[in-house]
């Protein structure tokens, strides 16, 4: 068994039976031994920010880690952005590096690289395989990194006559033989705290927020934490940039910390103690002149019910014993309902409503909106049960891969793509293995012709207000983007809505239909 044929082999027997590639020579036996390993879904994509994008979004649906296959440190380097996000939502992925042989890569050949210091800042595992018997137990080793917890990004990086040569099946699951060390850190918290010290807070009749994170944003641990929070009397707040956040009506509704600093600071402004559930300590996206980093108001005590690597059914259960709280509680949540249909112009805010008159059951959202789609989640919050994938790490060009590695994982589910026009320019590749795909994901471009969170930032850090060179800067214009076309030449059935009614009849339309389809939707800035 050749070494290639071994690692899809080992792969498959973990439950990874998915892999979005962009290969080059060193993987081309990889690539030669699909055809030996049918069982191995292999997804082509025209760049390797796709593939690492479509893994996260296929490991925040699925719970369980997709593969990529990438060309050397180059390709490595072309997936770091959304490997970034992946790493901050806690998605498990196993990347796939192809190298020179072992005996080619002292020649200094073009593409040689350091792929493990490239690999290392956006992964929680990494390893290179060294010889032929240590490959099976290295795969398995990476499998068990990604699937945590935490869940993590892990790399291994193979040799390509490791991949050519015939080599022993070897011990599995054997760590100690395996080639690699875990890398990159999560964000720090505080030490976990007694639980006595948790329940304190909560009995102390001060006020309170327990803010939930990670694997706590959905499914029963979201119950439990709202329960525990009503019974208190605290707050329930998440995490601003949650991965998969569960939403829609009769399903607890946390309130998003904000992104501007500023508001999240009038969230949390009064707070005596903050509960965090798998949830980050609440800290500014960015520094701003005069403003603090950390936003836990003075006077606040931070107490960390469970952090990544944790139990957190188990710590929520252990905490709702000791207040008391049965697993019956009722929870506050949203009640059915939706926005009437727009008409008229097409805005920021008719578009949200459009986006609530329409949005299906059980509808799984990327939203990379950003300032255009402010208002969305409030037209949805009472649409029927989906899950809403956000931008963790905040480096734009996500939000179309990770729908369509959402749509592999969930291939019964309606998929929408809410994209902000400059962040679709990133992967826009997307579109082509949507149509290869035949996947069901509707994407929104919301096109203000600008990158309109950074002419708001300009004047937020303190850079002035922008001049004519500063303001070129920031606007996508000269010449205008036409979505419609890009979308088409790429196989993509597209339209441009000129209102919000024919928003309301496309979006309809897209979602009933089978495939992949774009709808443009222009809109004023709203920044």
């Amino acid at each position: 068994m050749t070494g290639a044929e071994l690692t899809i082999e080992t792969l498959l027997r973990r439950g990874v039976d998915t892999c979005f590639t962009n290969p080059g020579t060193s993987e081309m036996h990889f690539v030669a031994a699909l055809d030996r390993t049918p069982a191995m879904r292999s997804v082509l994509a025209l760049f390797e920010g796709v593939a690492t994008g479509a893994a996260d979004g296929y490991g925040r649906i699925a719970g369980r880690p997709a593969a990529t296959l990438l060309h050397l440190g180059p390709g490595m380097a072309n997936g770091l952005a959304n490997l970034h996000n992946a790493r901050r939502a806690r998605t498990p992925v196993v990347n796939l590096v192809g190298e020179h042989a072992l005996t080619h890569r002292d020649l200094d050949p073009p593409l040689a690289t350091d792929i493990e210091s490239l690999a290392r800042p956006m992964s929680g595992w990494v390893g290179t395989v060294t010889a032929g018997d240590r490959l099976a137990a290295t795969v398995d080793a990476a499998v068990d990194a990604a699937q945590g917890p935490p869940g993590t990004v892990a790399t291994v990086i193979v040799p390509a006559d490791l991949s050519w040569s015939d080599v022993p099946a070897g011990p599995t699951g054997g760590r100690a033989r395996a080639d690699g060390a875990a890398t990159a850190a999560m964000p720090r918290l505080p030490e976990r705290s007694p639980l006595g010290e948790v329940v304190a807070a909560l009995r102390s009749g001060e006020p309170t927020a327990v803010v939930v994170g990670g694997r706590v944003c959905s499914g029963t641990a979201l119950r439990r934490a709202a329960q525990v929070a009503a019974s208190a009397g605290a707050r329930l707040l998440a995490e601003t940039f949650p991965g998969r956040l569960e939403r829609g009506a009769g399903i607890p509704a946390p309130n998003r910390l904000a992104y501007l600093a500023e508001l999240a600071q009038v969230q949390l402004d009064g707070l005596r103690h903050l509960v965090l559930v798998d949830a980050p300590l609440p800290v500014s996206f960015f520094a701003y002149p005069g403003m603090p980093g950390v936003l836990v108001p003075d006077g606040c005590a931070v107490h960390v019910l469970a952090g990544p690597a944790d139990d957190v059914d188990g710590a929520l259960d252990e905490l709702a014993r000791e207040l008391g709280v049965a697993a019956a509680a009722p929870v506050p949540a949203p009640a059915a309902g939706r926005p009437d249909r727009p008409t008229g112009a097409l805005t920021a805010e008719s578009l949200a409503a459009a986006i609530g008159a329409v949005l299906p059951d059980g509808a799984i959202v990327s939203d990379e909106s950003n300032t255009c789609g402010l208002h969305i989640p409030g037209t949805t919050a009472g649409c029927p049960p989906h899950d809403w994938l956000t931008l963790t790490g905040g480096a734009i060009g996500q939000g179309l891969p990770v729908a369509t590695g959402a749509a592999i994982a969930a291939p019964d589910r309606p998929v929408l793509c809410l994209e902000a026009d400059g962040s679709a320019m990133y992967t826009i590749q997307s579109l082509w293995t949507q149509a290869r795909e035949g996947l069901n994901v509707t994407t929104v471009v919301l096109d203000n012709h600008a990158y309109g969170i950074l002419a708001f930032e300009l004047s937020r850090v303190g850079a002035g207000t922008a001049g004519p060179i500063a303001a070129s800067m920031l606007e996508l214009d000269r010449p205008d983007l036409d979505f419609v076309a890009l979308a088409t030449g790429m196989g993509v059935p597209a339209n441009r809505a000129s209102s919000a009614d024919e928003l309301v009849l496309l979006l309809e339309k897209a979602m009933a239909e089978p495939g992949p389809s774009l709808i443009h939707a222009p809109v004023p800035r709203t920044m």
